[in-house]
C-alpha cells in the first residue's frame, strides 16, 4: 500500500549515486540528520528526505532507510 506518508525510496536510492552514500552514512550514524538536510538542500530530493524525517523521526526513519537498503541487498 502506498500512501501520502510512505516514502519514495526508488526516487531516493536509486537517482543519484552521491546521495546513496549519503543515506547510507546517515541509516548507520555517521551523519546527523542535520547534515544530510544540508546536503540535499535545494535538490529535487529534499522534499523526499524532509518528509521521512517528519514522518517518522531520526531514529525510526533511519531503521527504515537500513530497512530498504538491505531489501535491496546494498547494506549488510
Amino acid at each position: 500500500m502506498n500512501s501520502n506518508d510512505s516514502v519514495n525510496w526508488n526516487f531516493l536510492l536509486d537517482s543519484n549515486k552521491k546521495l546513496f552514500k549519503t543515506i547510507t552514512k546517515w541509516s548507520v550514524g555517521d551523519l546527523t540528520t542535520r547534515e544530510v538536510v544540508d546536503s540535499v538542500a535545494f535538490t529535487e530530493f529534499s522534499g523526499e528526505f524532509r518528509k521521512l524525517v517528519r514522518n517518522n523521526g531520526t531514529t525510526y526513519g533511519r531503521r527504515l532507510a537500513r530497512k530498504a537498503l538491505r531489501y535491496r541487498g546494498e547494506f549488510v
